[in-house]
C-alpha cells in the first residue's frame, strides 16, 4: 500500500493544473485489483461534479444530499458500502457495481472532492483500503488551493 502512495507522490506536479494531476491519480487508482470504476467528484456548492475517472460512463452531478458520495462529502469521512443494493439512496451509475468506497479530500477543514471507487464484487473494501485512500486524499489535498 505504501508503494501506491509513493507512486502518487512521484506523479504529482504542483505546477500543473488540478485536472492533470487527478487524471494521473485516477489512472494509478485503476491499478487496484477487483474494481470497475475509480475517479473523483469535485465539490462545488451543494453538488459534486464528475472529475477525472477510469471506467464506464458515470453520473455527472451528485447532490450532496444523495448517494454514497454525497454522504462521504456531507460527513467528511470515508464510507465503505459492502453491498450497494442495501445502501439507502444509492445512485446506481452502473449495474455492475456491487460495493463501493468513497473518501473525502479535505483542505482547511473543507471537503473539496471525493475519491470514489466501485467494485463488481460484494465486500471488496476494508479498513486497509480506507487507510490507503485517506493517505492518498491527504497527498492530493494541497492541490486544491
Amino acid at each position: 500500500m505504501e508503494l501506491l502512495t509513493e507512486q502518487l507522490i512521484s506523479l504529482i506536479d504542483k505546477d500543473l493544473p488540478l485536472v492533470t494531476n487527478l487524471s494521473n491519480a485516477s489512472a494509478l487508482l485503476n491499478t487496484l485489483e477487483d474494481i470497475n470504476w475509480c475517479g473523483f467528484y469535485l465539490k462545488d456548492g451543494d453538488n459534486l461534479y464528475l472529475g477525472p475517472f477510469q471506467g464506464d460512463v458515470a453520473c455527472t452531478v451528485i447532490p450532496l444530499s444523495k448517494g454514497v458520495c454525497g454522504k462521504a462529502a456531507r460527513d467528511a469521512k470515508t464510507v465503505i458500502v459492502p453491498n450497494v443494493n442495501e445502501f439507502p439512496g444509492h445512485i446506481a451509475c452502473s449495474s455492475l457495481s456491487k460495493s463501493e468506497i468513497v473518501t473525502p479530500i479535505i483542505l482547511n477543514n473543507e471537503v473539496k472532492a471525493v475519491i470514489d471507487i466501485d467494485a463488481p464484487i460484494y465486500n471488496r473494501f476494508n479498513e486497509s483500503d480506507k487507510k490507503l485512500l485517506e493517505e492518498l486524499a491527504s497527498v492530493l489535498a494541497p492541490l486544491f488551493k
